[in-house]
């Protein structure tokens, strides 16, 4: 199933998505780091802490998409693309590890699809039995170079209009728009992946564009051209997403020049103590679990519900008539008595 999300930097739109998703129109700035939460939930899985954001209503909880697709875009503030669009409001950089890792968990015996790509940096990630559909999927600059100088690519058809076929910039650029494409044929030929119950995850990073801008300047041709191509693209891709998932999918796109600070993963060494260490030297209490409120009223109500029941058949036992004893009962007297 498919599913795309202080200072003020880039943009966070929703191309497109089913009725059960219901995205409001306005101009709510949506913080950089609650993006992955944004896609969290539309896919209906939970969050740790709320999301006060009034973009997203409630939607249908029964029916949920099948499909989230969130394209990052880097290089650019913003990109002329139909649909929702939300400013974001200090552009960190985020993961949807958290995301691809629910659904592994949780449908893990099943076919999901999750795919996370950045083809610039030479860096993917796939998991589920299902990816063995995308492993053809050009993901070095290598694969991408050669990939794009096959019968079938996309510069047969693609206007190129000030780009070049002999600049490796450009092609850069060219390439990330080519697995786009080849994303969508792979599915299309493979759309048991689609129509199955479990959810999906597509997250691609291209920075295409900026190396674009960097190399002839934002104010170049060439980087109005390639702006246009890729909103054209985008759009392309978002509607052949779209229809693949029986019009069940969201797809998103986040627009940054650049993210405020790099990204980091935490991570552990192997040589790291495994002595327990103190973490809470001041006797703190532990931070609020959101699910405590829910537990606690299950766990109250249980009790009071068990509580009285064991209180109301006490009492009937105790002021039982033995005059309503059953037939077996009394059968069992050695003189039956006759009524």
């Amino acid at each position: 199933s498919v599913c795309f999300l202080g200072v003020w930097g880039g943009e966070f739109s929703v191309l497109r998505s089913p009725q059960s998703v219901a995205f409001r129109d306005g101009s709510w700035p949506i913080p950089g780091k609650r993006i992955p939460d944004v896609a969290a939930l539309t896919m209906g899985f939970s969050v740790d802490e709320d999301l006060p954001w009034p973009g997203l209503g409630v939607g249908d909880l029964f029916h949920r998409p099948r499909a989230t697709v969130l394209v990052t875009v880097k290089g650019v503030d913003k990109l002329p693309v139909k649909g929702f669009s939300y400013p974001i409001e200090n552009a960190v950089p985020f993961s949807l590890d958290s995301v691809a890792n629910a659904i592994h968990t949780l449908f893990s015996e099943e076919t999901p699809v999750v795919l996370q790509l950045a083809p610039s940096e030479e860096r993917v990630y796939m998991v589920g039995k299902a990816n063995s559909v995308f492993e053809d999927l050009s993901v070095t600059l290598r694969q991408l170079r050669n990939r794009l100088f096959q019968d079938n690519s996309i510069l047969s058809s693609l206007p190129l209009n000030s780009l070049s076929r002999n600049n490796e910039v450009d092609l850069l650029f060219l390439s990330e728009l080519q697995v786009l494409h080849d994303i969508a044929s792979l599915l299309s030929r493979h759309k048991h992946l689609a129509k199955d119950h479990s959810p999906d995850l597509y997250s691609l990073e291209l920075s295409g564009l900026d190396e674009i801008g960097k190399r002839y300047g934002e104010d170049s041709q060439q980087f109005k051209d390639a702006s246009q191509i890729l909103v054209d693209s985008l759009q392309k891709f978002a509607d052949e997403m779209f229809n693949l998932y029986g019009g069940n999918a969201v797809v998103e796109v986040v627009a940054v020049k650049e993210f405020n600070s790099p990204l980091s993963r935490k991570t552990r060494s192997i040589l790291q103590s495994s002595q327990p260490e103190k973490e809470n030297p001041y006797n703190l209490a532990y931070p609020y679990n959101y699910d405590y409120s829910v537990i606690f009223n299950i766990i109250l109500w249980m009790m009071i519900g068990l509580a009285l029941a064991v209180i109301v058949i006490s009492y009937n036992l105790w002021n039982m008539d033995p005059g309503y004893d059953s037939i077996i009962y009394r059968m069992t007297n050695q003189k039956i008595r006759m009524d």
